[in-house]
């Protein structure tokens, strides 16, 4: 396959994935997470929303399932759903870089 053949097949893949983000991040009536809970481990255990409303993980993934937090992925690995930032090119904003509650 040509080289220019690579290249337009994955643009139209980055293309159909901005789609896709993009209906994604209607944020409108959502919460957004400012502020986590981590264990001596340094995992998150719990997560605060803009609300004032804390959530252990499994309900925060749970609320993250059903779409109502903003900017937010769930996705399946070691055997488990984990919670993490929707990728945006910042740091700043990863879960693990919020502050503590």
């Amino acid at each position: 396959m040509e080289q220019k053949n690579y290249e337009k097949i994955y643009e139209e893949y980055r293309n159909q994935s901005e789609e896709q983000g993009e209906s994604k991040t209607n944020t409108f009536g959502k919460e957004e997470i400012v502020a986590v809970r981590k264990n001596d481990d340094g995992d998150i255990i719990a997560v605060k929303t803009n609300s004032g409303r804390e959530l252990d993980y499994v309900s925060a993934l749970d609320e993250a399932k059903a779409g109502n937090l903003a900017h937010v992925d769930v996705f399946h690995k070691y055997g488990r759903d984990i919670l993490r930032s929707e990728p945006d090119g910042r740091k700043d904003n990863n879960l693990d870089e919020l502050p503590l509650f």
